[in-house]
């Protein structure tokens, strides 16, 4: 082996738009296409929005304008405004901001002087343009690259900032700003900071209420248990209900920052929620029966908190003021006084809420030796009868332990018959992606209680494979991605997997882990070139750059796509649909429209899109189309 050389000549010294561009991971997280609610293009966005939210906080400017067309996008705040002497500096040089000041921003979320710039340094163009007091100043950049400094012109727009950037495609490669993400966000937006005015192409956010607008918007107001607990104090804001949904569902933040993955403050707010409630009835009730069917929002602000990532997912603050009070002191000790407190004065919502803690406690018992005998069965199923050819990542684990670096890499696919699992199998990534075979059509489980997932086999498998059944804290896997073909079977089993999914596991939606892969319809070729094409669009487009002479194949399933072939359709470039849950959306009004019996507004659905060989629909008897919709969903 050659002796590799390592002298002065070795030694790089780059600039700080040089090493934001080699290494974007560091500054903005996972790059991806935007497909995934935390790709860097939205990060990006983030960054600029942070901006002009902490301009709103310390009481400057109450509306935000947001705009995404073909790519482009222009954030315009209505707050002081840059100062225009520092315009290129404040984008273009690190560690360089108005946030290092406390008294100027004492609970941002940008401290960092790190944000525009890389939202510059990873942009094919970038202009900033500050209004201030009469005046104007503008900057343009290319990949971080200064342009254009315009000179300070008079103006007649109000005092504030506007951020224009496309983001490099050369970085974020086939991306796509998708709609459903950024609106969530916005509404993030609003929440905490109520009264402030958000407008995304044309459509309104605001929040009167802060958390309590978004547990109603999150919550399906029928189903909740009890009024909306909502409690406010100096620097902290809570809201709790019990839904009647399996599992936990938090939501949480720190300066506006909507923390994802939670952190002390999160751990805090469920250890207090679990605290309160048994002293306030004595009695000692089980950790699950209480947390199990929460909804629940936290928000702090704190000065200089610290995160455990770039773009501040999980707090990681132990301390936080007043007098170095510890973050789980802080929070415990508001929470117990003030539920305490509510609970007290409203009798009816401590009634309430003691009903559905002892209805969990039941379903829990209820549920304990079957969970036990099917979880026996499961670890022997999965080990003989391989249903699950798990990756290296997870295989590997005992002996060296699994990293958030890793779990964020994994994938698992959910695949329909021995033929399409074959494939998968043989062309995926043996290090970070799984697989997990379906056996013919899983049961319907709309409508059905947890216990049937342990009786079902199928299913059970299925939820110990992904380690979900005690929470999303279990997940093996960061992308569980259902694989099916095509066709009418297909899509009946993927209608039949998101059931399962949305009635015992949402939270695997909500926070964006499920996705459908997306697998090319046909394949269009001729002796030098091969066209996959997952549209007829794309196989009209194809044919044409062939001038015509090609071979069209139609791919009906994807135990017809060999092996060599697949692995091009599950690499870096993977065409994944995500499962996204819009705001508002009841997941009750979604199942009993897809999956209810006998659903009058589904049958008039089929009558006005069925494609049928008849000359009109009329044709078709009330009793036959009822007999099409029941087979569609049983």
């Amino acid at each position: 082996m050659a002796a590799v050389q390592y002298n002065e000549d070795n030694i790089r010294s780059l600039d700080w738009k040089e090493h934001i561009r080699l290494r974007p991971g560091m500054y903005i997280g996972k790059l991806g296409n935007g497909s995934h609610v935390d790709d860097g293009i939205y990060v990006l966005l983030k960054e600029v929005i942070d901006n002009s939210i902490d301009e709103f906080v310390m009481g400057h400017g109450k509306q935000l304008e947001i705009n995404v067309e073909e790519g482009m996008v222009s954030v315009r705040d209505y707050g002081r405004g840059i100062p225009l002497g520092k315009v290129v500096d404040v984008v273009s040089k690190i560690n360089t901001g108005g946030k290092y000041d406390s008294k100027a921003f004492k609970k941002s979320v940008g401290l960092n002087g790190v944000g525009l710039k890389a939202v510059n340094a990873l942009s094919n163009q970038f202009t900033v343009t500050a209004f201030r007091d009469g005046k104007q100043k503008s900057a343009t950049f290319e990949k971080g690259e200064l342009i254009k400094e315009s000179k300070m012109t008079k103006t007649k727009e109000s005092n504030g900032t506007l951020i224009e950037y496309i983001p490099d495609d050369s970085v974020f490669k086939k991306y796509k700003h998708r709609d459903e993400y950024i609106a969530n966000q916005l509404w993030n937006y609003a929440y905490l900071n109520a009264g402030f005015k958000l407008k995304f192409n044309g459509k309104t956010f605001v929040s009167r209420n802060g958390l309590k607008d978004l547990l109603e918007r999150k919550s399906d107001v029928e189903s909740i248990r009890y009024p909306i607990i909502h409690l406010q104090g100096d620097d902290i804001e809570m809201a709790l209900t019990h839904g009647n949904q399996y599992g936990e569902e938090y939501y949480s933040f720190v300066n506006g920052q909507n923390t994802t993955q939670g952190g002390t403050h999160l751990a805090a707010y469920r250890e207090a929620i679990v605290k309160t409630v048994r002293e306030f009835y004595g009695k000692s009730f089980d950790t699950k029966d209480i947390q199990s069917a929460v909804i629940g929002a936290i928000s702090v602000r704190v000065e200089e908190p610290v995160f455990e990532s770039q773009t501040k997912t999980k707090l990681g603050s132990l301390n936080v003021a007043p007098e170095g009070q510890t973050m789980r002191s802080f929070v415990v000790e508001f929470v117990k006084k003030h539920l305490d407190n509510y609970l007290h004065k409203n009798k009816d919502v401590s009634e309430a809420l003691l009903k559905r803690i002892q209805q969990s406690e039941r379903e829990r018992k209820e549920i304990a030796g079957i969970k036990k005998l099917a979880n026996k069965r499961a670890k022997v199923a999965n080990i003989h009868n391989k249903k699950l050819r798990d990756c290296r990542i997870h295989l590997n684990e005992k002996k060296r332990g699994v990293t958030e670096e890793d779990l964020n890499s994994t994938t698992i696919f959910i695949t329909e018959g021995d033929s399409a699992s074959g494939s998968i199998t043989k062309a995926r990534d043996v290090q970070k992606q799984a697989v997990f075979s379906l056996r013919g059509k899983p049961l319907n489980s709309y409508g059905q209680t947890k216990k049937v997932v342990y009786e079902n086999e199928e299913l059970n498998l299925l939820q110990h494979a992904l380690n979900i059944e005690d929470g999303m804290d279990g997940l093996r896997y960061n992308q569980v991605v259902i694989a099916t073909d095509a066709d009418v079977d297909g899509m009946h089993i993927r209608l039949l997997l998101l059931t399962f999914f949305l009635q015992f596991f949402p939270d695997l939606v909500r926070d964006g882990h499920l996705f459908i892969l997306e697998t090319p319809l046909f394949r269009v070729r001729d002796k030098k070139k091969t066209f996959y094409c997952y549209s007829d669009k794309e196989k009209r487009e194809a044919i044409e750059s062939l001038r015509g002479k090609a071979e069209i194949t139609r791919f009906k399933g994807l135990g017809e796509i060999s092996p060599n072939e697949f692995g091009g359709f599950i690499g870096e470039d993977m065409r994944l649909e995500p499962v996204i849950f819009n705001e508002g959306v009841s997941i009750a009004d979604i199942l009993q429209y897809y999956m209810g019996k006998n659903s009058m507004e589904r049958q008039l659905f089929i009558i006005d899109n069925l494609k049928v060989e008849i000359d009109s629909v009329e044709e078709m008897s009330a009793a036959a189309i009822m007999d099409l919709d029941e087979e569609l969903v049983e």
